[in-house]
């Protein structure tokens, strides 16, 4: 009996006849092709009417009338004569007799606005009307499936008072005006600000104004202070703005805020020097602060805010200097400070202002002078002395320089260089050591890691502080918007827990915290492959603890179903990396599996020269330990299982699975990798499943030129990957679902219109009836976007983190897009940080329920963590390949490890 397709499943009779009716008649997006259940001939059956269509009973005849009538979602109605209304049944008769009385509309969910006896008018929400027809699209991307839970977002409504608005005018000079300085001085004229107030926006053309000028167009003389000459200025009004269309005001207006509130901009955000937290063990400065966004979004406009970090360091840049003068090397002193201070970003305590070193002079120093601006020379020892009463110490120090923004900078002038004092500039920012520091990073998320609660609290401090503070709340005021006091909540779902399956038909259920390691451990492999021929290179004086180790690996294997062979061991007689490479040479061969290198101590050159030889040169798995890693008795067990794991993936084995009901399937990921050195060329990685059980990946990569986030050779990447798809399965495959990672909003069509196409474009190379369903989704980690679960405990509101599965797809997503939030992750400290799904193309018109799913089941699949993982699995695969050919190898791998996970 041939399997049911996933329309025939719903059932033969009542809703599930109507379900199956109607979803065969769902209308498409533009764009999609129809589904293979809709290509194929329907076959009549007894459930089947004369024209084919199955027959509906009870609710399924009655729901079956209301389409008829036109009463449903979207669903295409005939042109000809109503066809008799089918008889009811039970419930399905009750309600055509209730329905019969009074027609039902929903109504979008609009929040709810405070009562007041004030007889100024009323706040409502900023919610533009929605039509009919976009609200059936919206509602056309939301899933149904998984448990209902309640969340609470940081994103907070913006209300604007009935009867007024924000107008948008078109601005003309009459002699015509070039300069938009000219015109910015023109517009702030005291005769300007008598007819349009003192409110305004301009940006050089378009002016904005919260009031209705009472003419259009309305025309004001004004004075040019230079020459004279009276200059016409003609406003036009061009419309009353929508609130979507206003969004970079709202955006301006609560930078203008956040200056209100004495907050500092220290790159793109705004932080709070007087809060600052000192970490002093590690001359560390932490300041807290918020992340704010204005945006339109399904349920309207809203505010999105998030409490933000920023680390300082209390070292200036002349202790960084002396530090570099005592380590330097006779000779290179000069190089090594360009290095580590060109580029970075210094604050300047006494006017908490920021600026990037661009450059240093080592020909001046605190004794040179300058003119100042009544034209008289001065030095900086005298002037820092005079302005901020500040004695500069160090009299010899070079400057710093730095370019002057583009803003502060008159229209044909070019922009001018800042000289500032080191011992005065403050580092901003973690180095590459304090990064890979675990005791560094752990005294910093103290601070930084905030549980969900602190997170609210801190985002309801800053709406307080706004609807308080009278200057703040002056600017809202001056264009009528006001923010809602409280955050937004919503209805969420929690998916089904998935199923693990292991070797031997042994399977079981992810625990609550989407975690298995001791299971991973303790059950045979899915595929495992036996350590048969593999040698062990490593220095002569670690011989002892080398073999413990590898007598632990064969003692903890056969639990996992993997039997291991004796290695053969070289010993080195030093740990120099000409030597590893030359007994890594001696031993390679077409028989040896994998190649395990002991390292005494971690040292990167040595590490990317052993791997540009095993992943490029003369291709074999290979696996690098550190010897402190091993050392330790206590855990050697849990490390080497770790290990061994890793060591089977490389070798081609598979260690789990998950149930995904979805045959000829394959995913795919892609990421890119950056380069900060000058001049490197970007990796772009590409991985794809190549089994039905999407456990075994193909992987490749192409070089780019330097910062290119976009792939040109992509076609080459995607063709091998379906070739290697159709040599292990014998056949193409009728759905591909590519998971875009590292793009931003603003790239989103450049992926739809430029990759995409790459991708649809190699179908034809194949066969031309070869027209797979394609879904290309990017997905985003980096959002400010954070949702919490919301529990009642002593008729308190708790706030926790969601558990892994936690969906949200409506209200706070975007209007315009096919997007959702998933939480796959459980973390221990701080916030869980939902990653975000933007579905650019789905030619298939898959489910969003199957698209979610999908998502979530793929998270399950990264084999280097027993458990989710924040993006799906080819995602990180792609991302972990990407890093390493960036980093250490700096051109292609070899096309013979192309089919396994050697770079785990």
């Amino acid at each position: 009996m041939a399997d049911k397709t996933p329309l025939e499943s719903f059932g033969r009779g009542g809703r599930g006849a109507f379900l199956l009716a109607a979803l065969q008649n769902q209308p498409r997006r533009p764009g999609q092709s129809p589904p293979a259940s809709e290509q194929s001939a329907a076959s009549s059956s007894s459930t089947s009417d004369q024209h084919g269509e199955p027959k509906a009973f009870g609710r399924g005849a009655f729901l079956q009338s209301l389409l008829s009538q036109g009463r449903g979602r979207a669903i295409p109605q005939s042109s000809g004569p109503d066809p008799p209304r089918p008889i009811g049944r039970g419930r399905g008769l009750a309600l055509s007799s209730v329905l019969t009385e009074a027609s039902f509309k929903p109504k979008p969910e609009i929040p709810a606005t405070p009562a007041s006896t004030s007889t100024e008018p009323q706040p409502t929400p900023v919610t533009p009307p929605i039509s009919e027809f976009e609200e059936l699209s919206i509602g056309e991307y939301k899933g149904t499936m998984g448990i209902p839970t309640k969340l609470e977002v940081n994103y907070i409504y913006l209300r604007t008072y009935h009867g007024k608005g924000i107008y948008e005018y078109h601005v003309d000079f009459e002699p015509v005006i070039d300069s938009n300085n000219m015109k910015f001085r023109l517009m702030s004229d005291p005769v300007v600000k008598e007819v349009i107030g003192n409110v305004k926006t301009f940006d050089g053309m378009k002016l904005y104004l919260p009031l209705k000028l009472a003419y259009s167009p309305t025309k004001i003389a004004v004075t040019r202070q230079t020459d004279g000459a009276i200059i016409t200025i003609v406003i036009r009004l061009v419309k009353k703005s929508s609130p979507s269309d206003c969004l970079h005001l709202y955006n301006l207006l609560f930078r203008k805020v956040m200056r209100t509130l004495k907050m500092i901009q220290v790159g793109r955000n705004y932080f709070n020097p007087k809060g600052g937290i000192p970490v002093p063990q590690h001359r560390l400065e932490i300041w807290p602060g918020y992340v704010t966004a204005v945006q339109e979004y399904e349920g309207g406009v809203m505010l999105n805010c998030d409490a933000s970090f920023r680390v300082l360091r209390t070292v200036t840049a002349r202790d960084l200097m002396q530090e570099m003068s005592s380590q330097a090397k006779s000779g290179n002193f000069r190089d090594q400070v360009l290095k580590n201070l060109v580029g970075c970003v210094v604050l300047t305590r006494y006017n908490n202002k920021t600026y990037k070193v661009d450059d240093i002079t080592w020909e001046m120093s605190p004794k040179s002078t300058f003119k100042s601006r009544d034209g008289t020379e001065i030095s900086f020892i005298d002037y820092y002395k005079r302005s901020y009463d500040i004695q500069i110490t160090d009299l010899n120090q070079p400057l710093l320089l730095s370019k002057g923004k583009k803003r502060d900078t008159r229209e044909g002038e070019e922009p001018q260089l800042i000289c500032l004092i080191p011992e005065l500039c403050f580092m901003t920012g973690l180095t590459d050591a304090m990064r890979s520091d675990f005791k560094v990073m752990k005294d910093i998320a103290v601070y930084t890691r905030v549980q969900p609660e602190n997170r609210q609290l801190a985002l309801q401090k800053f709406v307080d502080n706004v609807r308080n503070n009278p200057e703040a709340k002056q600017v809202f005021d001056n264009w009528n918007i006001e923010l809602v006091p409280d955050p937004v909540s919503l209805d969420g779902r929690v998916l089904p827990t998935e199923k693990i399956v292991f070797g031997g038909g042994a399977s079981i259920l992810a625990s609550p915290e989407a975690d298995w390691g001791r299971e991973a451990t303790g059950n045979n492999v899915l595929v495992p492959v036996h350590f048969v021929k593999w040698a062990v290179v490593f220095p002569k004086r670690d011989s002892g603890k080398v073999r413990e180790f590898v007598k632990m690996l064969r003692n903890v294997c056969p639990r996992m179903g993997i039997d291991v062979k004796e290695p053969q061991y070289i010993e080195i007689h030093n740990d120099r990396t000409e030597t590893y490479c030359e007994a890594i040479k001696d031993i390679i061969n077409p028989t040896l599996q994998i190649v395990v290198a002991i390292f005494p101590t971690p040292r990167d050159d040595r590490y990317s020269a052993i791997k540009k030889l095993c992943c490029i040169e003369m291709p074999v798995p290979s696996q690098a330990i550190n010897l402190r890693t091993i050392s330790d008795a206590r855990k050697l067990r849990s490390v080497v299982q770790k290990i061994a794991l890793q060591m089977n993936c490389k070798l081609g084995g598979e260690l789990w699975s998950v149930h995904i009901p979805m045959s000829d399937l394959m995913v795919c990921g892609m990421d890119t990798y950056h380069d900060n050195t000058r001049g490197r060329r970007s990796v772009l990685a590409f991985v794809a499943s190549i089994n039905q059980n999407r456990t075994r990946w193909f992987s490749m990569t192409t070089m780019q030129k330097p910062g290119q986030e976009f792939g040109d050779s992509l076609k080459m990447l995607f063709i091998s990957a379906l070739r290697k798809y159709f040599e292990v399965n014998h056949r193409l495959p009728e759905k591909i679902i590519l998971y875009r990672d590292g793009v931003g909003d603003g790239q989103l069509d450049v992926v739809k219109n430029y990759e995409t196409q790459q991708l649809a474009s190699c179908f034809q190379h194949f066969s031309a009836d070869y027209t797979p369903s394609l879904s290309v989704v990017v997905v985003q980690k980096r959002i400010n976007t954070r949702m919490y679960t919301v529990e009642r405990q002593n008729n308190r509101k708790m706030l926790k983190n969601p558990a892994p599965g936690t969906i949200l797809d409506h209200t706070v997503t975007r209007k315009s897009l096919y997007d959702f939030f998933l939480v796959s992750q459980h973390v221990r400290q701080g916030t869980v940080s939902p990653t975000h799904y933007i579905v650019v193309t789905d030619t298939g018109s898959m489910k969003p329920d199957y698209m979610q799913r999908i998502a979530y089941k793929m998270t399950h699949l990264y084999y280097n963590w027993p458990g989710t993982v924040r993006v799906p699995a080819p995602c990180q695969y792609a991302h972990k390949l990407a890093y390493l050919v960036g980093q250490n190898l700096h051109k292609e791998t070899h096309s013979d490890l192309s089919d396994r996970l050697f770079y785990l």
